[in-house]
């Protein structure tokens, strides 16, 4: 009996990769095959906020400057929430910020988003 445990132990894992077939169709569209992502976020709790956020990034002003003005999380690292895998954010975050292009603080290319935070403007600066 213990080596039929041993089986099913190793067809519960799936064998070597740990993934079946389904999982793998399942993952290959998903943002250029990235696992992690090194993202910044502005956070307002209020819509007018981040309105006037989007204004100033509009007129040309850095990202990490309208955080350490507008955002109410992470404030002081001009937003910056460093590097994160793939299932550790918010859905709805997550899934503006991975299908973002990289850029940079003084070219940004941003995204929204609303959770249970609040409303979110979201820059990715990195993919690996």
């Amino acid at each position: 009996m213990a080596k039929g445990g041993k089986d099913t132990k190793a067809a519960d894992k799936g064998g070597k990769g740990g993934k079946g077939k389904g999982a793998e169709e399942k993952d290959a569209g998903k943002s250029k095959g990235a696992q992690s992502i090194n993202v910044r976020h502005i956070l307002c709790e209020k819509h007018s906020k981040k309105e006037e956020a989007l204004a100033k990034l509009r007129d040309g002003a850095k990202f990490d400057e309208v955080a350490r003005e507008f955002s109410e999380d992470k404030a002081r690292q001009g937003g910056a929430l460093g590097w994160k895998t793939k299932g550790s954010l918010d859905p709805q975050f997550e899934a503006v910020a991975y299908s973002l292009e990289t850029s940079t603080t003084g070219n940004p290319k941003y995204g929204e988003a609303k959770t249970g935070f609040g409303y979110h403007i979201i820059m990715v600066e990195g993919r690996k």
